[in-house]
């Protein structure tokens, strides 16, 4: 099922974003999410969040956040990947927004690769501030 954000969900989606960063991420410090973490937690229920709960156990398994059309990030948590919940919350949103944009690093292939099969588009290059990682900035259209 997926459902609004609700103040309850912050410790779990908190957690999710925590571990899926440092995993999808390997090419950057874990110490790099691990000290963003605190801002993080406190920015997230500023964002447009749709989580994705589990309809027998109640877990949060993943979410999405937004800002107006721009994907902040779509994080499931390490076991429940693969079961299409990723594209779940991706189709739920796209339902309502008629274009989408997202920045990704460029050496997470399988984040790549996801965003070119839900149809978006590399629109142009640029190199993360933060990170100094490059980065792709896709596009998705109706």
């Amino acid at each position: 099922m997926i459902r609004k954000y609700k103040n309850s969900d912050l410790n779990f989606v908190s957690k999710i974003w925590l571990d899926t960063n440092v995993k999808s991420h390997n090419f950057i410090a874990e110490e790099y999410w691990i000290s963003n973490y605190d801002a993080v937690k406190e920015m997230l229920p500023k964002a447009e969040l749709y989580v994705y709960e589990d309809d027998k156990s109640n877990e949060i398994e993943g979410f999405i956040g937004l800002t107006d059309n721009y994907i902040e990030g779509i994080f499931v948590d390490a076991k429940a990947q693969s079961k299409g919940i990723g594209k779940q919350l991706l189709d739920y949103v796209k339902t309502f927004k008629s274009s989408l944009r997202l920045s990704v690093y460029q050496k997470n292939e399988r984040a790549i690769r996801f965003y070119l099969r839900e149809q978006f588009l590399i629109h142009s290059e640029n190199i993360d501030e933060n990170t100094n990682e490059p980065e792709f900035i896709m596009k998705w259209t109706l």
